[in-house]
Protein backbone atom coordinates (compact mmCIF):
# COMPACT_ATOMS: atom_id res chain seq x y z
CA UNK A 1 0.00 0.00 0.00
CA UNK A 2 0.88 3.81 -0.15
CA UNK A 3 2.79 4.95 2.77
CA UNK A 4 0.04 6.61 3.90
CA UNK A 5 -0.88 10.97 4.05
CA UNK A 6 2.02 13.45 4.16
CA UNK A 7 1.64 17.15 4.53
CA UNK A 8 5.04 18.99 3.18
CA UNK A 9 4.77 22.91 3.37
CA UNK A 10 6.89 24.35 0.61
CA UNK A 11 9.01 27.56 2.09
CA UNK A 12 9.35 28.75 -1.66
CA UNK A 13 6.88 31.68 0.13
CA UNK A 14 8.60 31.89 3.09
CA UNK A 15 10.67 34.39 5.04
CA UNK A 16 14.28 32.96 3.23
CA UNK A 17 15.94 35.40 5.14
CA UNK A 18 14.82 33.51 8.46
CA UNK A 19 14.84 30.19 6.16
CA UNK A 20 15.64 28.00 10.03
CA UNK A 21 12.85 29.52 11.51
CA UNK A 22 10.31 29.40 8.81
CA UNK A 23 11.72 25.32 8.80
CA UNK A 24 10.83 24.99 12.43
CA UNK A 25 8.01 26.65 12.68
CA UNK A 26 6.51 24.13 9.96
CA UNK A 27 7.35 21.08 11.88
CA UNK A 28 5.93 22.77 15.16
CA UNK A 29 2.64 23.43 13.13
CA UNK A 30 2.85 19.54 12.38
CA UNK A 31 4.37 18.72 9.10
CA UNK A 32 5.79 15.71 8.50
CA UNK A 33 8.12 17.26 5.88
CA UNK A 34 9.20 20.55 4.16
CA UNK A 35 9.36 21.30 0.44
CA UNK A 36 12.48 23.28 0.22
CA UNK A 37 12.49 24.30 -3.11
CA UNK A 38 16.27 25.66 -4.79
CA UNK A 39 15.84 28.01 -7.71
CA UNK A 40 19.55 29.19 -8.30
CA UNK A 41 20.57 30.20 -11.84
CA UNK A 42 24.42 30.92 -10.39
CA UNK A 43 26.39 29.23 -8.03
CA UNK A 44 25.52 31.55 -5.14
CA UNK A 45 28.48 33.53 -3.42
CA UNK A 46 30.68 31.87 -0.05
CA UNK A 47 29.26 34.42 1.65
CA UNK A 48 25.52 34.19 0.88
CA UNK A 49 26.45 30.03 0.94
CA UNK A 50 27.31 30.63 4.41
CA UNK A 51 24.57 31.58 5.47
CA UNK A 52 22.64 28.95 3.45
CA UNK A 53 24.18 26.51 5.44
CA UNK A 54 23.69 28.26 8.75
CA UNK A 55 19.92 28.46 8.25
CA UNK A 56 19.85 24.60 6.69
CA UNK A 57 21.40 23.39 10.06
CA UNK A 58 18.89 24.20 12.06
CA UNK A 59 16.33 22.09 10.42
CA UNK A 60 14.77 18.74 11.79
CA UNK A 61 13.72 16.92 8.55
CA UNK A 62 12.44 18.17 4.81
CA UNK A 63 12.48 17.29 1.40
CA UNK A 64 14.67 19.13 -0.77
CA UNK A 65 13.61 20.30 -4.23
CA UNK A 66 15.86 21.57 -6.77
CA UNK A 67 13.73 22.94 -9.84
CA UNK A 68 15.85 24.26 -12.86
CA UNK A 69 16.82 22.78 -16.48
CA UNK A 70 20.04 23.84 -16.80
CA UNK A 71 23.20 22.07 -18.24
CA UNK A 72 24.62 22.24 -14.66
CA UNK A 73 23.34 22.32 -11.16
CA UNK A 74 24.54 25.08 -8.69
CA UNK A 75 22.91 23.87 -5.43
CA UNK A 76 22.88 20.71 -4.66
CA UNK A 77 24.84 17.54 -3.00
CA UNK A 78 27.80 20.00 -1.10
CA UNK A 79 24.19 21.50 1.08
CA UNK A 80 22.71 17.57 1.24
CA UNK A 81 26.01 16.64 1.99
CA UNK A 82 26.58 19.67 4.76
CA UNK A 83 22.73 18.85 6.01
CA UNK A 84 23.11 14.91 6.58
CA UNK A 85 26.52 15.53 8.83
CA UNK A 86 24.44 18.14 10.56
CA UNK A 87 21.13 16.41 11.30
CA UNK A 88 21.93 13.07 10.93
CA UNK A 89 20.72 9.82 9.47
CA UNK A 90 17.18 10.14 10.30
CA UNK A 91 15.87 12.93 8.37
CA UNK A 92 14.47 11.65 4.75
CA UNK A 93 16.13 13.49 1.89
CA UNK A 94 14.52 13.31 -1.63
CA UNK A 95 15.98 15.46 -4.38
CA UNK A 96 13.56 16.90 -6.88
CA UNK A 97 16.18 16.59 -10.18
CA UNK A 98 14.69 19.50 -12.40
CA UNK A 99 18.31 19.44 -14.18
CA UNK A 100 18.97 18.80 -17.80
CA UNK A 101 21.34 15.67 -17.19
CA UNK A 102 19.90 14.15 -14.57
CA UNK A 103 22.20 11.03 -14.83
CA UNK A 104 25.23 12.86 -13.95
CA UNK A 105 24.28 13.92 -10.31
CA UNK A 106 23.23 10.07 -9.23
CA UNK A 107 26.33 9.02 -7.80
CA UNK A 108 27.32 12.30 -5.87
CA UNK A 109 23.91 13.05 -4.89
CA UNK A 110 23.83 9.53 -2.79
CA UNK A 111 27.42 9.71 -1.35
CA UNK A 112 26.18 13.15 0.10
CA UNK A 113 23.15 11.43 1.92
CA UNK A 114 20.06 11.36 -0.49
CA UNK A 115 17.21 8.95 0.25
CA UNK A 116 15.19 9.25 -2.33
CA UNK A 117 16.26 10.62 -6.01
CA UNK A 118 13.00 11.84 -7.66
CA UNK A 119 13.81 13.08 -11.74
CA UNK A 120 11.93 14.62 -15.06
CA UNK A 121 10.80 11.71 -17.41
CA UNK A 122 11.39 14.47 -19.79
CA UNK A 123 14.99 15.11 -18.89
CA UNK A 124 16.33 11.75 -19.90
CA UNK A 125 16.02 9.58 -22.83
CA UNK A 126 16.82 6.70 -20.70
CA UNK A 127 14.74 6.49 -17.80
CA UNK A 128 14.96 2.30 -17.17
CA UNK A 129 19.00 2.79 -17.28
CA UNK A 130 18.62 5.61 -14.68
CA UNK A 131 16.24 4.03 -12.57
CA UNK A 132 18.49 0.95 -12.03
CA UNK A 133 21.47 3.38 -11.20
CA UNK A 134 19.65 5.28 -8.54
CA UNK A 135 18.63 1.63 -7.40
CA UNK A 136 22.58 0.50 -7.03
CA UNK A 137 23.27 3.63 -5.44
CA UNK A 138 20.88 2.55 -2.93
CA UNK A 139 18.29 5.50 -3.36
CA UNK A 140 14.62 5.07 -3.79
CA UNK A 141 12.95 6.72 -6.96
CA UNK A 142 10.88 9.33 -7.81
CA UNK A 143 9.45 10.25 -11.17
CA UNK A 144 7.85 13.75 -12.26
CA UNK A 145 6.23 15.07 -15.10
CA UNK A 146 4.83 18.11 -15.83
CA UNK A 147 1.78 19.47 -16.78
CA UNK A 148 2.46 19.10 -20.70
CA UNK A 149 3.44 15.38 -20.13
CA UNK A 150 0.81 12.82 -20.76
CA UNK A 151 0.59 10.42 -17.64
CA UNK A 152 0.69 7.25 -20.25
CA UNK A 153 4.43 8.35 -20.80
CA UNK A 154 5.01 7.40 -17.12
CA UNK A 155 3.07 4.10 -16.56
CA UNK A 156 5.51 1.87 -18.18
CA UNK A 157 8.33 2.26 -14.99
CA UNK A 158 4.95 2.96 -12.08
CA UNK A 159 6.29 -0.39 -11.41
CA UNK A 160 9.92 0.30 -10.98
CA UNK A 161 9.45 3.50 -8.44
CA UNK A 162 8.50 4.40 -5.71
CA UNK A 163 6.29 7.46 -5.98
CA UNK A 164 5.11 9.76 -8.84
CA UNK A 165 4.73 13.52 -8.52
CA UNK A 166 2.30 15.10 -10.60
CA UNK A 167 2.67 18.72 -11.06
CA UNK A 168 -0.41 20.46 -10.31
CA UNK A 169 0.86 24.22 -12.17
CA UNK A 170 4.33 24.85 -14.12
CA UNK A 171 7.32 24.34 -12.36
CA UNK A 172 9.92 27.23 -11.31
CA UNK A 173 7.43 29.71 -9.11
CA UNK A 174 5.55 29.75 -6.24
CA UNK A 175 1.75 31.66 -6.14
CA UNK A 176 0.65 29.73 -9.44
CA UNK A 177 -3.30 29.05 -9.85
CA UNK A 178 -4.14 24.86 -9.14
CA UNK A 179 -4.33 23.14 -12.38
CA UNK A 180 -7.62 20.85 -12.14
CA UNK A 181 -6.79 19.34 -15.31
CA UNK A 182 -4.26 17.35 -13.77
CA UNK A 183 -6.20 14.99 -11.40
CA UNK A 184 -7.38 12.61 -13.97
CA UNK A 185 -3.50 11.78 -14.04
CA UNK A 186 -3.68 11.26 -10.66
CA UNK A 187 -6.55 9.37 -10.53
CA UNK A 188 -5.25 7.32 -13.26
CA UNK A 189 -2.34 6.88 -11.34
CA UNK A 190 -4.09 5.52 -8.09
CA UNK A 191 -6.51 3.20 -10.26
CA UNK A 192 -3.73 1.29 -12.44
CA UNK A 193 -1.31 1.11 -9.07
CA UNK A 194 -3.01 1.70 -5.59
CA UNK A 195 0.08 0.90 -4.35
CA UNK A 196 2.22 3.87 -5.41
CA UNK A 197 2.98 6.96 -3.38
CA UNK A 198 1.28 9.79 -5.46
CA UNK A 199 2.23 13.76 -4.74
CA UNK A 200 0.66 16.59 -6.14
CA UNK A 201 2.86 19.83 -5.69
CA UNK A 202 1.62 23.05 -6.82
CA UNK A 203 -0.91 25.61 -5.88
CA UNK A 204 -2.62 22.87 -3.20
CA UNK A 205 -4.50 24.56 -0.22
CA UNK A 206 -7.99 24.38 1.48
CA UNK A 207 -9.65 24.98 -1.55
CA UNK A 208 -7.78 22.25 -3.99
CA UNK A 209 -7.19 19.27 -1.12
CA UNK A 210 -10.78 17.88 -1.85
CA UNK A 211 -9.92 17.19 -6.02
CA UNK A 212 -6.39 15.85 -5.38
CA UNK A 213 -7.20 13.77 -1.96
CA UNK A 214 -10.33 12.53 -3.76
CA UNK A 215 -8.25 11.69 -6.75
CA UNK A 216 -5.91 9.65 -5.08
CA UNK A 217 -2.83 11.71 -4.01
CA UNK A 218 -1.26 11.06 -0.58
CA UNK A 219 1.73 13.02 -0.43
CA UNK A 220 0.69 16.76 -0.35
CA UNK A 221 2.76 19.62 -1.01
CA UNK A 222 1.56 23.27 0.11
CA UNK A 223 3.25 26.43 -0.33
CA UNK A 224 1.57 29.51 0.12
CA UNK A 225 -1.83 28.59 1.71
CA UNK A 226 0.17 27.26 4.46
CA UNK A 227 3.26 29.74 4.83
CA UNK A 228 1.28 32.35 4.32
CA UNK A 229 -1.78 31.25 7.34
CA UNK A 230 -1.97 32.90 10.21
CA UNK A 231 -2.58 29.43 11.85
CA UNK A 232 -0.45 26.48 9.85
CA UNK A 233 -1.03 24.18 12.02
CA UNK A 234 -4.71 24.50 11.74
CA UNK A 235 -4.47 24.25 7.53
CA UNK A 236 -2.04 21.68 8.00
CA UNK A 237 -4.33 19.42 9.95
CA UNK A 238 -7.15 20.12 7.58
CA UNK A 239 -4.78 18.57 4.51
CA UNK A 240 -4.11 16.24 5.75
CA UNK A 241 -7.89 14.99 7.94
CA UNK A 242 -9.40 15.42 3.97
CA UNK A 243 -6.44 13.24 2.55
CA UNK A 244 -6.84 10.78 4.95
CA UNK A 245 -10.54 10.61 4.66
CA UNK A 246 -10.41 10.34 0.85
CA UNK A 247 -8.16 6.80 1.32
CA UNK A 248 -10.19 5.51 3.59
CA UNK A 249 -13.09 6.25 1.87
CA UNK A 250 -11.03 4.37 -1.15
CA UNK A 251 -10.11 1.20 1.17
CA UNK A 252 -14.12 0.73 1.94
CA UNK A 253 -15.34 0.76 -1.62
CA UNK A 254 -12.88 -1.60 -3.08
Amino acid sequence: MASGCKIGPSILNSDLANLGAECLRMLDSGADYLHLDTLLQKVPSRKKHKIIMKQASLMNSFFIRVKHFVPNITFGHPVVESLRKQLGQDPFFDMHMMVSRPEQWVKPMAVAGANQYTFHLEATENPGALIKDIRENGMKVGLAIKPGTTVEYLAPWANQIDMALVMTVEPGFGGQKFMEDMMPKVHWLRTQFPSLDIEVDGGVGPDTIHKCAEAGANMIVSGSAIMRSEDPRSVISLLRSVCSEAAQKRCLDR
